[in-house]
């Protein structure tokens, strides 16, 4: 009887919302035509679309430097946002709500200890930076190029969204909370692994397919992964297969696969 109650109203929160950020046919057809990694017809749209829409009811927008959160920004910051949870579910972001959107690159104060035990100061330039419990920061101008960038396989959103599933565990380590029929041991072996071949790839170097600052840690890696699978997803498949079907079995989308048409874009 309350599993029944609760379902009931689940839904009819969710219409509710649905019905307060209805996303205008212009504006969701301007948006797919510039994030052409986007999913463009069918199920997949269709379900990204309603998703974006409850993303936009759930989180709170707020300009920094004077720059106003218009329903361009906001729709393509969300639609991007989505895109990663499509099979996982929207509340996977629940641990936050607030989204700060800066016109550029922002200044962030860093503090770091080194071996020796002395303490750093400094401030470093970002593009965007999620924080646990929020808020999560995003350059405005690196998420609107995000159409142009994707063929680097960059796109800050997805970048920094993956880091807000990697915090959900209460660590940034590299490692979500991780569905059934995802054993712990494999994702720690292979982001590992992964890492380590990537490390000395960078450090030697070797120009490669994926950002090098995901040779910082493994937990950067995993979000410089992300990126390249959903936005460039042949550059990370070429160069990192293993790593590829790992993060095809997390997300449970193939977009690779997808791209060619080759298979249904949902993974087993």
């Amino acid at each position: 009887m309350i599993h029944a109650w609760r379902s009931a109203w689940q839904s009819w929160r969710e219409r509710t919302a649905l019905a307060r950020r209805v996303i205008p046919d212009v504006l969701w057809r301007r948006t797919l035509k510039r994030f052409a990694f986007l999913p463009r017809e069918g199920e997949r749209e269709a379900r990204l679309r309603r998703m974006t829409s409850l993303f936009l009811d759930r989180k709170e927008y707020t300009g920094a430097h004077g720059l106003v959160v218009t329903d361009d920004i906001a729709v393509a910051i969300a639609a991007q946002a989505c895109l990663p949870v499509l099979e996982l579910g929207l509340e996977r972001y629940d641990g936050f709500v607030g989204i700060v959107v800066h016109p550029g690159q922002a200044r962030a104060h860093r503090q770091h200890e080194d071996e020796s035990g002395v303490w750093h100061e400094y401030e470093e330039v970002v593009s965007g930076e999620a924080l646990e419990g929020g808020p999560v920061m995003l350059s405005w101008r690196d998420v609107r190029g995000a159409g142009a960038s994707a063929s680097r396989g960059y796109n800050v959103v997805i970048h920094e969204f993956a880091h807000v599933l990697d915090m959900a565990d209460g660590q940034t380590d590299g490692v979500p909370l991780l569905p059934p029929g995802l054993p712990r041991a494999r994702w720690v072996e292979t982001i590992t692994a992964e890492f380590e071949r990537f490390t000395q790839a960078v450090d030697a170097g070797v120009e490669t397919a994926l950002d090098p600052y995901g040779a910082q840690a493994p937990e950067e890696l995993f979000a410089v992964a992300s990126e390249a699978f959903f936005v460039s997803p042949e550059l990370l498949l070429g160069e990192h297969p293993q790593l590829y079907e790992l993060l095809r079995d997390f997300y449970r989308q193939d977009p690779e696969a997808a791209l060619r048409g080759t298979a249904s874009p949902a993974a087993p």
